[in-house]
């Protein structure tokens, strides 16, 4: 008999196995070339610092949870948003477009102090620039899906006299959703770049700041487990994102059976 998991359930179960792999891999080159754990602790090393430090590290994980997730919601209705504007109209597109790509060649790492002196030291600053990674991502999708939207249909719908609010909504929405899907998929993997990228550069909480601390104090155990806890996280993120994104868009292009 042919068991065939759900697409989600299949992807976790991939997750784990590659996570194992890479853990007996990390073991396997402790053991074999003995690094001193300042330099590479084994995994025993990091989970103990996991263990010890626990109340420490998941509250720090939960600011920059809180980061992350509000900086997505912040950067996906700003970069939907912008898509149906440049979408809207030609002139728009002109408008807007050096605008979008202007966002994106600036270096984040050269705009995080400016944000910190601007927002704060608090969640502000760190939102900002998570909201600035994840941005374009989201508006590139959803902007070039609106535009691929099948020109036989964009034909019927006027023929049938639909007005422009009528064939966006019903027509040019929806075929852009997949895009939009794919989009969000990329933002959810970088948006806990922007969070840490902030907290390094200036802040008093956050895994990102444990990272910076733990690499003062010479404590790599606490770096990794650190890295470890963002990495499980972000993973966690993506993958009821995927799971959410599978039931809410059936119709994506990109949804294939495992």
């Amino acid at each position: 008999m042919n068991l065939r998991l759900p697409a989600p359930a299949a992807s976790v179960l991939r997750a784990i196995v590659t996570a194992a792999v890479l853990l007996s891999a990390w073991w396997a080159g402790i053991k074999l070339f003995g690094p001193p754990p300042f330099i590479l602790p084994g995994p025993e090393r990091v989970f103990a610092a996991i263990l010890k430090n626990h109340v420490y590290l998941f509250d720090n994980a939960l600011v920059t949870l809180q980061e992350i997730l509000l900086g997505l919601f912040a950067g996906t209705v700003l970069g939907v948003s912008a898509a149906l504007l440049v979408a809207s109209s030609e002139t728009m597109r002109r408008w807007l477009l050096p605008l979008l790509v202007l966002s994106q060649v600036l270096p984040v790492f050269a705009i995080a102090p400016l944000l910190v002196v601007w927002f704060g030291y608090g969640l502000a600053s760190k939102i900002v620039m998570t909201t600035i990674i994840i941005f374009f991502p989201i508006t590139s999708a959803f902007q070039d899906g609106l535009r691929r939207t099948d020109p036989g249909l964009l034909d019927l719908a006027r023929l049938h006299g639909a007005s422009r609010l009528q064939t966006l909504r019903l027509l040019k929405v929806p075929s852009a959703l997949p895009s939009l899907a794919s989009g969000l998929r990329v933002a959810i993997a970088a948006a806990p770049i922007g969070a840490v990228v902030g907290e390094w550069v200036g802040a008093s909480s956050g895994l990102g700041y444990v990272m910076l601390n733990a690499n003062a104090r010479a404590q790599t155990d606490v770096l990794f487990a650190a890295l470890l806890i963002l990495g499980l996280v972000a993973a966690v993120l993506w993958f009821t994102l995927d799971a959410a994104l599978a039931r809410l868009i059936p119709w994506s292009d990109d949804r294939r059976p495992s």
